[in-house]
């Protein structure tokens, strides 16, 4: 057992055996044994340890009953507890999460050039975020567009990504410019492969001095490479990524010692249709088709003079040229749902965000915002209690305080998709980001909630089950953690535990 297991297993059940006393907040019919949990769960937040970290904590029982708070209706980082929102919209709003479309899906056009040369042959995207292309690719692959195309003809023009089905909003406000070359913070849009993320692999060189090996791995050669990493003869690995926003090229920088062993690193792309493209036109070069172009992009511009939902007006949905000879199949959007949640999978949340929007507008940001606003109103949620900026919670301007999170989480039991979407949630020591987390206590595989984490940031909320067998709803967040402090997750795993074990 872990330090960290034996830990949390010796306060279970001290809470268990005596309680501690401690200020804290609970229910008035509450019994002895759940106010003295309450009050130690408060009271490990002031571990001097942390100092300089803002606590918000709501935990109520599944009727609503208050169980503990701290600074429940202060305005906290939700980090990637907003895809509580999204994704919970997508489950309330958007039809047939558990089928496939056959009218719907990325499809291949042809287009007729003016100089009349070979016509051009554009991939549409159609905000499929599952399309893959590579050796380990089953389904939903690009390879079998590029086979049904070739079948069609054996010359073209250009090659076009094009993803003007959603408006050109790679990245949303307030994110970090660093996280933007990351895989977790790449660009989004309609036209996706392998979640818009290429990898490139490295490995020590046979002699110290000399640059580490670095290549592509194979169908992500379409990146240019700058290799300033040096091989060193011992020491600690230490290889960074930069790709400046607005540009393609990769540099590789940092130290890798002889005997470390091969890595891989991911990184986000800039413009993932124009990369689309790129990896098509190969694909359709390999099967014969001559290609007298150049891949390209084709996006649809934002227009800011718009008032998304208002009386002022927006611009059509774009609508396709030429004539369709292809098209997969997008697969249902529940495994996306899945794996958003369980996995925090930032891409995912953005493009279901921008579905939300073509619900009755562009496919925007802005318009998908106002489709999860409507929700939260509905659940009872005032408008000063958050401010959202994006689907996945990569912004630093969301806000949400505990109170309005908790009420809104237990607003989804009584809703007729509340369990299927409960189960998107990853579960405690068992799945997902929380996999490792409550690991031979008595939580494992009895709390199912959202994590989220930003620089100086960690949430958790959602349900876990007592030891009394009762539900609790629980939002806690760690906000402002300066870098010197301890883990904020520990503490959190400790508060929970503490609860669950008195109620």
């Amino acid at each position: 057992m872990s330090r960290r297991v034996a830990l949390l297993a010796a306060l279970w059940s001290l809470v268990l055996t005596f309680g501690l006393s401690a200020g804290g907040c609970a229910s008035s019919g509450a019994t002895p044994a759940a106010s003295r949990a309450g009050a130690t769960a408060l009271a490990l937040l002031d571990d001097p340890a942390l100092s300089g970290t803002r606590w918000g904590l709501m935990v109520v029982t599944a009727e609503g009953e208050p169980v503990a708070e701290r600074l429940a209706d202060g305005r906290f980082i939700p980090a990637s507890n907003t895809k509580i929102f999204t994704t919970t919209a997508a489950f309330a709003l958007l039809e047939g999460l558990e089928a496939a479309d056959p009218d719907d899906g990325t499809a291949v056009r042809l287009e007729a050039r003016t100089d009349e040369g070979a016509p051009d042959v554009a991939v549409i995207g159609s905000g499929d975020p599952a399309l893959g292309d590579g050796p380990d690719c089953v389904s939903d692959c690009l390879a079998e567009l590029a086979d049904l195309t070739a079948a069609r003809v054996t010359r073209v023009g250009d090659v076009i990504g094009d993803d003007r089905l959603f408006p050109d909003e790679r990245w949303g406000p307030g994110w970090s410019w660093e996280d933007m070359q990351a895989g977790f913070g790449t660009a989004a849009s309609a036209l996706t492969v392998n979640d818009n993320v290429v990898v490139l692999e490295v490995a020590p060189a046979d002699g110290a001095g000399a640059p580490v090996r670095a290549q592509w791995r194979s169908g992500d050669e379409l990146q240019p490479l700058e290799n300033r990493a040096i091989t060193i003869e011992a020491g600690e690995a230490d290889l960074r990524l930069e790709r400046r926003p607005g540009e393609e090229a990769v540099r590789l920088y940092g130290r890798m010692p002889l005997n470390a062993p091969p890595t891989t690193l991911r990184v986000g792309l800039d413009d993932p249709a124009l990369t689309a493209a790129r990896r098509f036109r190969r694909l359709m070069e390999e099967r014969g088709v001559t290609v007298e172009g150049q891949a390209r992009a084709r996006h649809r511009p934002l227009d800011l003079t718009d008032d998304p939902g208002g009386d002022g007006g927006a611009p059509p949905a774009f609508e396709p040229r030429g004539v369709e000879i292809a098209r997969l199949t997008r697969p249902p959007l529940l495994a996306s749902l899945t794996r958003t949640g369980k996995f925090s999978q930032n891409l995912h949340a953005e493009l279901i965000l921008r579905r939300l929007g073509g619900l009755e507008g562009t496919g925007s940001r802005a318009d998908g915002l106002l489709q999860v606003e409507a929700l939260m109103a509905g659940a009872g949620l005032e408008r000063s209690t958050f401010d959202l900026h994006d689907g996945s919670g990569m912004s630093a301007y969301n806000r949400v305080s505990p109170r309005a999170m908790t009420r809104f989480l237990q607003w989804t039991m009584s809703q007729p998709w509340g369990e299927a979407w409960r189960a998107t949630l990853p579960v405690g020591g068992r799945d997902g980001t929380l996999s490792r987390r409550f690991v031979g206590t008595p939580l494992e595989g009895r709390i199912f909630a959202k994590t989220g984490s930003l620089n100086g940031v960690n949430a958790l909320a959602g349900f876990l089950t007592a030891a009394s067998g009762q539900t609790l709803v629980f939002s806690i967040y760690a906000n402002d953690r300066p870098s010197t402090a301890g883990s904020s997750t520990a503490v959190m795993d400790q508060v929970l535990l503490a609860l669950a074990a008195g109620n």
